[in-house]
């Protein structure tokens, strides 16, 4: 895409965002999310290496589709010139218009797309049409993986993989992973990750000590409860049948 055009896309763009914006209710701000007990919430989005990455793929696949158009209107030229030379604004219009089109979806899908993360959870949304918002509890996380490929390790970005516990219970007592969070282009993947696993392990202590609280909240029945027990019993055998 050269660079006229690409302006021209952008300016196409900020208008068509305004327009979005307002007729579809597309939220400009992060997902609110509760703070936990420290309070802090984290609002981010994908990194701009993400887009620069997102703008690669699609002209990898665009740059084809153009040679195809300007080869097969280079052969017509030399069949029919008359024909070719009819079909030339038509030709370039099928070339350039995917450009822009590809252009405002990448930038779409960029800027609709927002992670915010507390110490207990974190909050994944995406879309325009369809807001697509999950929400994933550190006590339920199971596995996080950093997922990259050489593409995405030369624009400087992973994807982070979180797993949450799913509902069957596989054949050896074990719970299945069947639900995924995908925190896609981030920059920092492997901070978030150990920032991730540091809120499970936090939560699960916590988990554990509530238990031991109430265990030891819970010592046993005193005299006292026995006496009214034992008084309670009495009356109930006293009742008429």
């Amino acid at each position: 895409m050269t660079g006229r055009t690409e302006q021209a896309t952008q300016w196409i763009y900020r208008g068509l965002w305004a327009v979005l914006v307002r007729w579809f209710r597309v939220p400009t701000e992060p997902p609110t999310l509760p703070a936990g007990a420290t309070g802090e919430v984290e609002s981010f989005r994908p990194a701009e290496g993400f887009l620069r990455y997102m703008k690669f793929r699609f002209w990898i696949g665009l740059l084809l589709i153009d040679l195809a158009i300007l080869v097969g209107w280079l052969v017509l030229l030399i069949a029919v010139w008359w024909l070719a030379l009819l079909l030339a604004p038509i030709a370039l219009i099928v070339a350039v218009v995917p450009d822009i089109l590809a252009f405002v979806a990448i930038h779409l899908r960029y800027n609709t797309t927002w992670y915010v993360m507390s110490d207990r959870s974190m909050r994944l949304r995406r879309g325009v049409w369809t807001i697509h918002e999950t929400t994933i509890t550190f006590e339920n996380v199971q596995n996080v993986k950093i997922q990259e490929g050489p593409l995405q390790r030369h624009y400087g970005i992973a994807n982070l993989i979180v797993e949450t516990a799913g509902g069957g219970i596989s054949a050896g007592g074990k719970t299945l992973v069947t639900n995924q969070g995908i925190i896609e282009g981030i920059a920092d993947a492997k901070r978030l990750r150990d920032q991730i696993l540091v809120r499970l392990r936090l939560s699960q202590s916590a988990g554990l000590g509530d238990d031991d609280e109430r265990g030891a909240g819970s010592i046993g029945w005193t005299d006292e409860h026995l006496a009214v027990l034992r008084d309670i019993r009495d009356e109930v055998a006293a009742l008429p049948a």
